[in-house]
């Protein structure tokens, strides 16, 4: 095998931006050095609240893909039984003629899966992390006689420089991965962007979202901890895939409240952000109608939106700092959502969100709110 690729990896495969091009290329360099590769598979496991790891998989007829692995298919029988998950669990090399009949009845899944596309040898190896995590590559090949020992001596020549660019890649991985549940996809990526400085921040032009759980202190007083964290979890459930669905971003958890924005792009006008806000809302609260209605102890929430401008970035103390936003027009979102069990509506719109929607509304009236200059006009969906 060329030296070339060996080289390539333990430079940290430059020239590549996802895993997934590491993958074609060693398919490609190890078919075209002579290797009778008909199947290529990566799998690393990765720190994921809903995604177990990530496998990438090379055909020569179909190139290079990847595909998430949940935590049900990581966890289930077929997957404990297959060869990669014992290699892992081993941390040695496995190598299987698949051609042995006494494979027939396997109680791996792949493995008869194999048989049946008429693969004739499989070769797994593990890749251990520095830390000592073990994930997996594995070889398979149509040829009848299999791989040869030059074959193996070349699949093994990239194991180790392999892990290291893997173990790069997945590190990425879990820091964006952490920064976009913790702190939201926007605020992540400016994190990693170097953003990391207390003070930096940039005035945005946005949609403000401000909820909250109605009668949460009722609710705290009669249940246990864990059950308001349940509930909690519902409540967000309902808000956080639809304010994502429609392009905003969760910044903010505030007990039972929550603090979202949609940015407006330069391309667009207040109007399709609020209109994205408005669908997002209507989402939400369809969610939680449907959650309601399995419940025992129904839940609701109240909305507010404002548009407005906002400083978004660092706040803190010198070595533990928030990326959020704030500003007046927070503040006026947080008060707006104060109106709604007073008015006994679900979601309240101020003024300015009201003169960009482009939906009817309904004229609740003008308010005094405590902190904001002067009187508010409110608005409803009517």
């Amino acid at each position: 095998m060329s030296r070339a690729l060996v080289d390539w990896l333990l430079d940290g495969a430059p020239g590549v931006q996802q895993p997934v091009e590491v993958a074609e290329r060693i398919g490609v360099e190890l078919a075209r050095a002579g290797v009778p590769l008909d199947r290529l598979t990566v799998l690393v496991t990765t720190l994921h609240p809903t995604i177990a790891g990530r496998q990438f998989r090379w055909r020569p007829e179909t190139g290079a893909s990847f595909a998430e692995l949940t935590f049900a298919v990581q966890m289930s029988a077929p997957f404990q039984a297959s060869p990669i998950a014992i290699m892992m669990r081993e941390r040695e090399e496995l190598r299987i003629r698949l051609d042995d009949d006494a494979l027939a009845s396997s109680e791996a899944t792949l493995v008869r899966d194999l048989r049946s596309e008429g693969f004739i040898d499989y070769f797994a190896c593990p890749l251990v992390f520095t830390n000592g995590e073990c994930h997996g590559i594995t070889f398979a090949t149509r040829a009848a006689t299999g791989f040869r020992d030059v074959d193996v001596e070349m699949m093994r020549a990239i194991v180790r420089p392999l892990s290291r660019v893997a173990e790069i890649f997945a590190l990425r991985r879990v820091a964006t991965t952490l920064l976009d549940t913790y702190v939201g996809r926007g605020s992540g990526a400016r994190i990693l962007q170097g953003r990391i400085t207390r003070g930096d921040v940039e005035l945005v032009q946005a949609v403000i979202w401000f909820s909250d759980l109605r009668g949460f202190t009722e609710k705290s007083s009669r249940l246990q901890p864990r059950a308001i964290i349940a509930m909690l979890n519902e409540l967000f459930d309902c808000q956080v895939p639809a304010i994502e669905a429609h392009r905003g971003e969760v910044l903010k958890f505030i007990g039972d409240g929550l603090l979202a924005i949609f940015p407006l792009g330069s391309a667009e006008d207040a109007a399709t952000r609020c209109a994205d806000a408005l669908a997002a809302a209507s989402d939400a609260f369809a969610a939680l109608d449907a959650r309601n209605a399995q419940a025992a102890d129904p839940i609701r929430f109240g909305l507010a939106l404002h548009v407005g401008e906002v400083a978004y970035g660092n706040i803190g103390g010198a070595s533990r700092l928030d990326f959020t936003a704030i500003g007046p027009a927070v503040n006026v979102a947080a008060r707006l959502e104060g109106l709604t069990g007073k008015l006994d509506r679900k979601l309240v719109l101020s003024s300015e969100l009201a003169a960009a929607a482009r939906v009817p509304l309904v004229d609740l009236g003008e308010f005094e709110l405590k902190g904001v200059p002067g009187l508010q006009r409110v608005f409803g969906v009517a």
